[in-house]
């Protein structure tokens, strides 16, 4: 996928339009901050509060809106009962890190300040998001951590872009890596740290991996293809979570590619793929 500033120039006018999620499902979007908007899913009859995850879309940050996960967003809703809020949040073309945590941030105190009045459990939040979202949720959990206020119960990484270090590896560039290759990565990083990845200082809230200590973080889930540039980084952070006491269940998808389970929607390996993040949301306590 090319990343120069024609093409993300173009991907940022594309926006996708939103699904209708029709009778059983409703939307809307209730805006947080002046930066920052949700993109609520609600089962459209619940007989009390039900449970929330604040969901961040991938993009590399540079492109994307909360549309492009409408299709997944709602089979949440139908399938576990609980209410996900789409986060609308600077990217990093937008305003360098920590500009995206910060505004999801907001979003996730919104959810347990004003819960009550979208009919969502304010004690039971997650957060989760795919690829860059993917990372922006998991630095959202360490920022959340340090901010000492509100604490999601539960991540759910979906092949989370975690280290901008990667960029460094000699191996990682001479692979053909299909979905999200070497060259993307470092327009990417280079795009949401404001200057040359892997470079002494990045923040750990714009690159999670960077966190020394992984202490008292929320229970986690991640999963990536075998294939994936992210792989690496992804099965090493969560070792690095589990040997911090943090539990996290890592499910890795033989053969596959970056984004995977958004060119191949109709296969039963992405089918799978999908019912093990609804699995361990649910066994997480995030079901109605």
């Amino acid at each position: 996928m090319p990343t120069g500033p024609p093409m993300v120039k173009l991907m940022r006018k594309a926006k996708p339009r939103g699904i209708d999620p029709g009778p059983d499902v409703t939307v809307e979007e209730i805006v947080i901050t002046s930066t920052v908007s949700i993109r609520l899913f609600r089962p459209a009859v619940t007989a009390s509060p039900v449970p929330a995850m604040l969901w961040m879309h991938g993009g590399g940050h540079l492109f994307g809106t909360p549309e492009q996960d409408d299709r997944s967003n709602i089979a949440f809703v139908r399938e576990l009962g609980i209410a996900v809020a789409a986060a609308r949040y600077r990217l990093g073309s937008d305003a360098p890190a920590p500009a995206s945590v910060e505004d999801c941030y907001a979003a996730l105190q919104a959810l347990a300040t004003r819960g009550e009045e979208w009919g969502i459990d304010q004690a039971r939040l997650a957060i989760g998001g795919a690829s860059a979202g993917g990372g922006v949720a998991a630095g959202l959990a360490q920022y959340a951590l340090d901010q000492g206020g509100v604490q999601p119960a539960f991540q759910l990484l979906v092949y989370p872009m975690l280290d901008d270090r990667t960029v460094l590896r000699a191996d990682a560039a001479l692979k053909h890596h299909r979905g999200w290759n070497a060259k993307n990565n470092r327009h990417g990083w280079t795009t949401y740290t404001g200057g040359e990845p892997g470079r002494p200082g990045v923040s750990s809230y714009a690159a999670p991996a960077r966190r020394d200590d992984l202490t008292g973080l929320p229970p986690a889930w991640i999963g990536v293809g075998s294939i994936d540039l992210f792989h690496d980084e992804d099965v090493e952070y969560a070792r690095r979570l589990n040997e911090a006491g943090v539990p996290c269940e890592l499910y890795v998808v033989p053969g596959a590619t970056h984004g995977f389970d958004q060119m191949f929607r109709k296969t039963d390996v992405v089918k799978d793929f999908w019912q093990q993040q609804v699995n361990a949301l649910r066994s997480a306590g995030f079901a109605a």
